[in-house]
Formats: structure tokens, sequence, C-alpha cells
């Protein structure tokens, strides 16, 4: 299972950017009226982007890290909509947000590809989530992954029934 999910975390990134790509530019920032039902964090399409990138680097890099390298670490949860506004995602370009996050995630990659069985069973406490190993982290970073592509599409699915409709009269 370690390989296919270590497979899917070296796709994401061209993922990620086909499903942001696929969002007409103006509705990169639009927010919708209601959350309601959104599976991801309540961030705009642009927000999504740098939410991952900055997840990946003081999140999960930090994260795996610890594990690593510390005996029984309480692994921190980011405050998101802080970072939001600290870092004005909402002005980021695109473009260095992905170069950004792929490199990034190249290197979580060549991290975590060449480790034993002892190495990934090292253990911690993840905020929120309990007790965590490196071999679990890697599963809830590949599902934090499939969340903000669910995201983008609840996103998108907002976006397209909001639209204006022409009306159809009865004949």
């Amino acid at each position: 299972m370690i390989a296919t999910t270590l497979s899917a975390l070296t796709d994401f990134p061209s993922r990620l950017e086909q499903f942001y790509h696929a969002f007409p530019r103006e509705l990169t920032r639009w927010v919708p009226d209601s959350w309601e039902g959104c599976p991801s964090e309540n961030l705009t399409a642009l927000e999504q982007i740098c939410h991952v990138r900055d997840i990946e680097l003081e999140g999960y890099h930090v994260r795996f890290g610890r594990l690593l390298n510390e005996t029984g670490p309480v692994l921190a949860s980011l405050d998101t909509y802080a970072l939001v506004k600290e870092r004005d995602y909402a002005a980021a370009e695109p473009s260095a947000v992905f170069a950004a996050f792929r490199a990034a995630r190249r290197a979580t990659v060549e991290m975590l590809r060449p480790l034993s069985d002892e190495q990934l069973a090292r253990a911690g406490t993840f905020e929120g989530y309990g007790p965590v190993t490196v071999r679990g982290l890697i599963h809830y970073l590949c599902s934090h992954d499939q969340q903000h592509l669910a995201g983008l599409q609840w996103l998108m699915g907002k976006a397209e029934s909001a639209r204006p409709r022409a009306r159809s009269t009865p004949a």
C-alpha cells in the first residue's frame, strides 16, 4: 500500500494544477454564498493551492522530520485561516505557488521513499488526530491531497450552480 500511496503523492502536484487550471480565471478568487457541504477548508481555489503548498513545507515536512528524529514528538496542527490572512493568499501568483509546491512535494517523496519498516513505524502524537506513525502520516498526507481535490470540485460545482441560466419558457 505504501508504494501506491507514494505514487499518488508523486502525481498529486500535476493533478492539483490540472484541477486549478480548469477554473476560469475570474473564479479562482470566487467565494460562494454558503460553504455548507464543503469537503475541505473554506478556501477559494487560489487559497486552496497556497494552503497545500504551505502545509507541505511547514506542516508535513516538519512532522515527518520530527517523527524520524525525535522520540514521541507531539506534532502541531497549523492554523489555516491565520495563514490565509498573514500571507495574503489572495494576492499569490499561481505559477510561483505551483513551482514551490512541486519542489516541496518532490523533497517529501524523496525523504519518504527509502525509509525502512522500522523508520515507518516511528511514532508520535498528531494534534487533533491522536497517535500517529510515519506510515500513518503518509496516508494522512495523501488523504489531505484528496480533500483538496474534492474542495476544488465542490467549488466548481457551487460556481456552476450559481451561474445565471437562460430561462426556458413553456411552449
